[in-house]
């Protein structure tokens, strides 16, 4: 239902526009977002025009700069944790609850994708040389981000992805949480559910970020926050990748999991619904990168030489710090899952033989995964 396009400049409506779908996208009994065509296909949220206009900015770019668009391919990320094999074992041996834990994580933390509406944008005509009117970065506060963050967590009467992961983990393991429960699991994997951590001071939070800049300081700061929020965000859906391959791989084993496929399915919408969200902020990146941008004090710097250091630190903290404590949390859940069984050593050793040694190994993958060039 994609059509191609050379228009350059969309309105806020138009780039949240829905196909006209034959049917809606019920999920758990719940209306969410996106629908199927006639044939029976299904067809992401609020990508009439928001797809063929990305792929419309990525091209204009190429032709313009004579670049290619930033890319981090799938097979360059590290596998998610705890692998198939790992997951079927724990599942075969009656260990369900890291499993139900994973996907109660998965549709939490994708809640947390709504923040990217709040996100400021600096000044862009005083903030780049080169033109930016009909490009991707022209078109953040025009309907990108709220589109995206339309899909993660909902809107209005339709359900986003946080319902869809909870809704498929509740029919392939039978409504196997309640609402007490699930805090517990994620308290126990260092996640507060949205809502729950209590009151946020804009004020201390912007000043803890400016306390941890890395670019010079006459570099707009609004620049440098929106740089870390969407690297960290397109790294952070890179991996998603991989969760998505994994639980629609379990959720679809039919003699493991109840709902007869349905759950996979559900996993199979939301990973159609991710891709321009990978893909805009590609192109955004791209755009910056390729630009010459003028600091506070008019001095001119290299795009790149200003995205280059954002990069490589959230590539660090994503391949560092922050997965090994989801990799510590995860293990942790799987040894609280087996607690007082009394082949309860056995089955973490195996459970672990079943692993892949990416520690040993991680130098590998931010070799693989690369610089921002």
């Amino acid at each position: 239902m994609t059509t191609s396009t050379d228009q350059l400049d969309w309105s806020t409506d138009e780039l949240l526009a829905d196909h006209d779908y034959a049917e809606p996208q019920i999920v758990g009994g719940v209306r969410c977002h996106g629908g199927y065509d006639d044939t029976g296909a299904y067809v992401s949220p609020r990508t009439r025009n928001r797809v063929p206009a990305i792929d419309a900015w990525q091209r204009a770019h190429r032709a313009t700069f004579a670049t290619d668009i930033i890319d981090v391919p799938l097979e360059t990320w590290p596998e998610h944790y705890p692998n198939v094999p790992q997951a079927r074992f724990l599942l075969d041996h009656g260990v369900r609850d890291p499993i139900i834990a994973v996907l109660t994580r998965i549709g939490t933390v994708e809640g947390f994708g709504g923040l990217i509406r709040y996100t400021s944008v600096p000044d862009l005509p005083s903030t780049f040389v080169e033109d930016t009117r009909s490009t991707a970065l022209a078109h953040l506060e025009r309907g990108l981000f709220e589109a995206h963050a339309r899909d993660e967590t909902g809107h209005e009467d339709e359900g986003g992805h946080t319902l869809m992961w909870w809704t498929a983990r509740d029919i392939a393991f039978e409504n196997p949480v309640t609402e007490d429960q699930t805090t517990l699991m994620l308290e126990r994997m260092g996640i507060s559910q949205p809502g729950t951590g209590g009151a946020i001071d804009p004020a201390r939070l912007r000043a803890e970020a400016i306390a941890n800049r890395i670019l010079p300081a006459d570099i707009d700061f609004d620049l440098e926050s929106m740089l870390n929020r969407m690297i960290g965000l397109l790294f952070i859906e890179i991996s998603a990748f991989h969760a998505f391959d994994w639980a629609q791989t379990i959720l679809d084993d039919t003699d493991r999991v109840a709902g007869d496929g349905e759950a996979g399915s559900i996993i199979a919408h939301i990973r159609s619904d991710e891709t321009p969200h990978v893909e805009y902020l590609k192109t955004v990146l791209t755009e910056i990168r390729d630009r010459t941008i003028v600091d506070e004090k008019g001095h001119e710097h290299r795009g790149a030489d200003v995205v280059g250091p954002l990069w490589n630190r959230a590539l660090e903290n994503s391949l560092g710090v922050r997965r090994d404590a989801q990799l510590d949390a995860m293990r942790a859940e799987v040894a609280h899952a087996v607690q007082g069984r009394h082949d309860a050593g056995d089955l973490l050793a195996e459970f672990d033989a079943l692993g892949s040694t990416e520690r040993d190994a991680r130098g590998h993958w931010a070799h693989r995964v690369g610089s921002l060039a």
